[in-house]
């Protein structure tokens, strides 16, 4: 793929252009393919990283795109990714008209909940109506990723669009999982098919569609009533919206995602974590010494709601090498404690503790769990507020955990918030 830098994100912001844009958040996701992690959340509020839930990575790069007017349209069980924003988000002036706010659904035009992506945003377009936009940004909430949106609205200016997309090359064999886009060599859409099935996996690398749009406003008016009085429609961006668009011909450019800061591989990191075994290789692959998603780049910082924890500790070294504190190629959030146990590659979040002789391997806990002393914890996902008894196992013996857990095909074991372990 080739293109065009555009214009600057200097020229963005001298001509105002920011000011007019509007962003809406898809992040109301029920994430039915992560299990037991979206019992009690949508997606876009499942932990990852330690200190982070999935939507700070596209909250983070609105902050830092310079993007202020921005609304999360939400619905599958809300209120925890409500009260985060509230309370971990709350960092824009309204007296500058900048505002970070979740939108769930209103049953304006009709009594039914949003029923496709275009359905919720057609649904809010009173929303968007009290701002007057030249241009909407529409963003998914559950991908990680790092990105300057202002490269792609000056891409998408410059071409004179109605629509613009991001997309990035992913392997054929991947091309059944996402929207994929051919395009020509002046970056021009000219095909699109959602999730297709018929493409050869051993075939060369295809072009995907990222989730991450800028409209017209006025034309996404236009597209969105349309498709609302479709009776053949499933209210979706990448099934109906964008064929329908190609169609009519209209012009949508692609914008080839470059990224922001620094990251490692051939082509910038961005992950749709659609599945339980995806979302646990996501994680592990921040505890490696190199790892491609880098949380460290300070000049894109990634922000997160603040937590009002302790630094973690780690004590026990009295020459007994089985009771030494010790935490190995692990992200340790604040709060926790090591007490004489050992954790390798392993992500734990606040407050959690790993008791005396304890092993933790290649595990994911997400926050106020404890370890008994003797316990051995192998490849697992442990939600919030788990005590592991004295002496369990959990990712030792398959059969054993498959009598009482969630086990996925490769293995990973899954423990559910509040479980009782006895």
């Amino acid at each position: 793929m080739q293109g065009g830098e555009g214009g600057s994100s200097r020229t963005l912001l001298e001509t105002g252009l920011l000011g007019k844009v509007v962003t809406l958040i898809l992040a109301g996701g029920e994430g039915r393919r992560l299990g037991h992690l979206t019992r009690d959340r949508s997606k876009p509020a499942v932990p990852f990283g330690a200190n982070y839930r999935i939507i700070d990575f596209t909250l983070s790069n609105c902050m830092n795109s310079g993007m202020r007017r921005v609304y999360l349209l939400t619905q599958y069980k809300s209120q925890s990714l409500a009260r985060y924003i509230k309370w971990g988000w709350n960092i824009y002036s309204p007296a500058l008209g900048e505002f970070i706010a979740t939108v769930p659904p209103q049953l304006r035009v009709g009594q039914r909940w949003y029923e496709g992506t275009a359905d919720a945003v057609y649904q809010n377009i009173y929303t968007m109506e009290d701002h007057h936009p030249e241009h909407v940004l529409l963003l998914s909430g559950d991908h990680i990723y790092r990105m300057d949106y202002r490269e792609m609205l000056a891409d998408h200016v410059c071409s004179g669009a109605d629509a613009t997309m991001a997309v990035i090359r992913i392997p054929a064999r991947d091309a059944s999982r996402f929207g994929v886009v051919e395009v020509d060599d002046a970056m021009r859409v000219r095909g699109f098919r959602e999730k297709p099935k018929d493409v050869d996996p051993e075939g060369p690398d295809v072009v995907a569609n990222m989730g991450v749009y800028i409209f017209r406003y006025a034309g996404l008016v236009d597209a969105l009533e349309a498709d609302a009085v479709d009776s053949s429609s499933s209210h979706d961006f990448g099934k109906d919206i964008f064929p329908k668009l190609v169609r009519q011909g209209a012009l949508i450019q692609a914008h080839r995602f470059r990224g922001a800061g620094e990251d490692i591989g051939d082509e910038p990191y961005w992950m749709d974590i659609g599945t339980l075994d995806a979302y646990f290789e996501a994680n592990m692959d921040l505890v490696k010494v190199s790892p491609r998603f880098n949380l460290y780049d300070r000049l894109w910082p990634l922000r997160c709601g603040p937590t009002q924890n302790p630094p973690a500790k780690f004590v026990f070294a009295d020459g007994e090498d089985e009771r030494r504190g010790k935490a190995l190629d692990s992200l340790v959030a604040a709060g926790c404690i090591i007490s004489g146990g050992r954790v390798e590659r392993s992500i734990l979040g606040p407050g959690c503790r790993v008791n005396s002789w304890a092993k933790v391997e290649d595990c994911i806990f997400f926050g106020s769990v404890e370890v008994g002393r003797h316990a051995v914890v192998r490849k697992a996902i442990i939600d919030k507020e788990v005590r592991i008894p004295p002496g369990m196992e959990i990712g030792v013996d398959s059969e054993l955990d498959r009598q009482r857990f969630t086990v996925t095909e490769n293995g990973l074991v899954i423990v559910p918030r509040h479980e009782q372990l006895g």
